[in-house]
């Protein structure tokens, strides 16, 4: 019988050993299932690298906070995702966050391109059993919070890069104008120039910064 090898790695220990006792009792036809975990991004990392060296984890299952909102910390599931990307290519990502705006979503969507995505107001037993069967088998799985993030967003007619999203990401948890630059690397002119264009592409010339939040949020972007 084959050994399906999972790490889950996030913060709180009493989520990772909930995830632990939920899948190790899953019955899942000609596999074992092994969950180790990790609790930090460092953590993490030292498990993701020794497993490149004899035998990677086949699920890695990463939160996207690594750490509390109120401690500042160089690394967070996001740039682990991009890490095991590198260094175990074959691992398939699930990632388990309490995000589920779809900025953040579609942000790690483009930059991961994990083969699951879930909201943890989505997770349950029977969510969590099958998100691991769908993707061990070759096919993603998006929560349904996480699934109405990426619809909406394939829904639009137009896209924005990076920096468009930035700008309005911080717009809308309240960064005033001039302090954008000190977000998103654009000068002070090159960050109104944008605004200006994005409020002709969210049709709100001539009206403030918060109707284009409201139409942005309306069109998935946030």
């Amino acid at each position: 019988m084959k050994t399906l090898r999972i790490l889950a790695v996030d913060d709180h220990e009493m989520t990772m050993l909930g995830y632990k006792f939920i899948l190790e009792r899953i019955v899942f036809d000609n596999y074992n299932i092994l969950v180790d975990t990790a609790n930090s991004y460092e953590a993490g990392k030292e498990k993701i690298e020794d497993s490149a060296s004899s035998f990677p984890y086949d699920i890695l299952l990463l939160d996207v906070q690594l750490f509390p909102p109120n401690e500042s910390q160089p690394h967070n599931g996001e740039e682990l995702g991009k890490l095991a990307r590198q260094l175990v290519p074959h691992s398939r990502i699930i990632y388990m966050s309490s995000f589920s705006d779809n900025y953040r979503i579609n942000t790690i969507l483009q930059s991961v391109n994990p083969e699951g995505y879930m909201v943890k107001t989505d997770i349950d037993p029977i969510t969590l059993e099958d998100a691991i069967k769908t993707v061990s088998k070759g096919d993603p799985y998006y929560s349904a919070k996480a699934l109405n993030a990426v619809r909406r967003k394939m829904s639009n007619s137009f896209d924005l890069d990076e920096k468009d999203r930035k700008i309005l990401y911080h717009l809308s948890v309240g960064t005033r104008t001039k302090d954008l630059e000190q977000h998103v690397d654009l000068s002070p002119s090159a960050i109104e120039n944008r605004k200006r264009s994005l409020k002709t592409k969210f049709e709100t010339e001539n009206q403030n910064d918060m109707a284009l939040i409201l139409a942005a949020k309306n069109r998935g972007f946030l």
